[in-house]
């Protein structure tokens, strides 16, 4: 029985949502107009960093000098960055060395990113109790909860460290992503095909959703990546941090998916054996989830091989993105098979 006032709800919440994440990829965008090079922040940042060494080493010779009566040479002295207080070259991505608008658009995306997220998460929980199950259904549903988990990695992983420069690049495909749900790929709240009426749904489905909205934010990191380590001085993209640093951040993305992509190929298995009496049937979502597996697996083997070219793994990597993008549109669109739930027309 579907509770059609909640469903009209986690419709108001989802549209809500798609309103609010644009609203902060424009704040993003504002942000990143206005902030300083990364190649100029790190400038900076050294000189403030050898500056305050300085400052430091002649505090600590004027205590020496006052307790053994002596005197001391009082010339700069200069560490390494960040010796005493921590600071990184890392920490010039942040925000706080902006200009002023800069700053503004960054707080106010922030903001509107942990806004959209809760907005989200309440059209899943509504879309769920509408009804009485666990909103992972159809390609709509799936595409909702996948959009949420990416933002949730979003919010809990890069906002919360201050990279407000990875914002508008990860709202971008959301946002696409949602407006396609909620007007292509929509589907009315109804009740589970019988054959998905299994408490395996929520194990299966849902690490699956996690897996996809990791693997977005790794894809767009592995993306930045390509693009910032062939930027010219004076580019857009300097305005990034360096090239290597979105390199690692991709990986550490991709390092954390993939054993959730291996779950959700072994669950999917087990979940075919009590379904259709068989843990591999050849069906063309279970051989496209295989196909993502290896190419995954492909990426992490070329990452972590001694002297391999990181641009040719950041490139596996997208190709690996490219392949859960076809599984979950153009294999349920267009090739029958046993995961025939789409639920679209």
């Amino acid at each position: 029985m579907t509770n059609e006032v909640l469903a009209t709800y986690a419709n108001y919440a989802l549209y809500s949502a798609v309103g609010v994440l644009s609203l902060a990829m424009i704040a993003y965008a504002v942000y990143l107009a206005g902030a300083v090079p990364a190649s100029e922040r790190e400038h900076e940042s050294l000189d403030s960093d050898e500056q305050a060494a300085a400052e430091r080493a002649r505090a600590r010779a004027e205590r020496v000098a006052a307790v053994s009566g002596g005197s001391v040479a009082t010339s700069p002295v200069t560490g390494p960055v960040g010796a005493d207080d921590g600071t990184t070259v890392e920490d010039a991505a942040a925000p706080q060395g902006d200009p002023e608008r800069a700053r503004k658009g960054a707080g106010i995306g922030g903001t509107l990113s942990y806004l959209g997220t809760g907005l989200l998460l309440v059209s899943l929980v509504l879309r769920g109790m509408s009804v009485d199950r666990a909103p992972l259904g159809n390609l709509f549903e799936f595409s909702v909860a996948g959009a949420f988990f990416a933002m949730l990695v979003y919010c809990i992983g890069p906002l919360r460290r201050g990279m407000h420069w990875l914002g508008l690049f990860v709202l971008a495909p959301v946002t696409l992503l949602l407006w396609l749900a909620g007007t292509i790929w929509y589907t009315e709240a109804a009740e589970l095909v019988p054959s998905l009426d299994s408490y395996w749904l929520v194990i299966h489905v849902s690490i699956a959703t996690l897996a996809t909205g990791l693997s977005i934010v790794g894809a767009v990191l592995a993306a930045l990546y390509l693009v910032r380590d062939k930027a010219g001085p004076g580019s857009f993209w300097t305005k990034l941090p360096a090239a290597a640093r979105l390199e690692r951040l991709s990986y550490g993305m991709h390092v954390v998916a993939f054993p959730m992509w291996t779950f959700t190929l072994i669950a999917g298995a087990i979940w075919a054996r009590q379904a259709w009496s068989s843990y591999w049937n050849w069906d063309p979502k279970e051989v496209w989830t295989f196909v993502i597996w290896i190419v995954y697996a492909a990426y992490l083997h070329a990452r972590v091989t001694k002297g391999s070219n990181r641009r040719t793994a950041a490139w596996i990597a997208l190709a690996g993105f490219a392949c859960i993008v076809i599984n979950y549109t153009i294999v349920n669109f267009y090739f029958i098979g046993q995961h025939s739930y789409a639920g679209t027309s």
